[in-house]
């Protein structure tokens, strides 16, 4: 038989190749079934994790709706960019304290009194008590949604991380 230089360096014959010489040696019915079987549950589970997750997994913790002095007091905090410098739940600038649970730890009278008069850190705004009263009910609202940063944990079998010490 004489073969041109292709198949002489290779050497097989590429016209009575089959491709089927290439492929995964038969597998028995049982293993067939049994990874069949084992994709299903996992199919199926992960259906009914995906509807429970869906429904009530992601449900929130109840928080009472923002009054209309906490609104007001949100724009001044946004209008004067205080997260520029503070802090919720750890996000935001990083020259100022987090004020996720001001209120909760140092109390209203205290919060107040920064924000109207300022620190050697703070800059003094210049707020009206109006606007001041408005951005300590706004951190009172922001202290009510949680507790930062969590002091105590737990983390299930299943990974959900649950904090013992949340309020709500």
């Amino acid at each position: 038989m004489n073969l041109d230089p292709f198949h002489a360096t290779f050497g097989y014959d590429c016209y009575h190749f089959r491709p089927h010489d290439l492929a995964a040696p038969s597998r028995s019915r049982g293993t067939i079934i049994n990874n069949r079987l084992i994709f299903g549950t996992l199919f199926v589970s992960f259906f009914f994790y995906s509807a429970y997750v869906y429904t009530v997994g992601t449900e929130a913790a109840h928080v009472p709706p923002m009054s209309d002095e906490a609104r007001r007091g949100q724009q001044v905090f946004q209008k004067y960019n205080c997260i520029a410098c503070h802090q919720f739940y750890g996000l935001g600038g990083y020259m100022g304290p987090d004020l996720t649970n001001v209120i909760s730890n140092r109390g209203e009278a205290y919060a107040g009194a920064f924000i109207a008069a300022g620190t050697a850190s703070m800059p003094n705004l210049g707020l009206s008590p109006d606007e001041t009263s408005d951005v300590v009910s706004y951190l009172g609202f922001v202290d009510t949604t949680g507790t930062y940063p969590p002091k105590n944990y737990e983390v299930t079998w299943f990974g959900w991380v649950t904090q013992e010490d949340d309020p709500q």
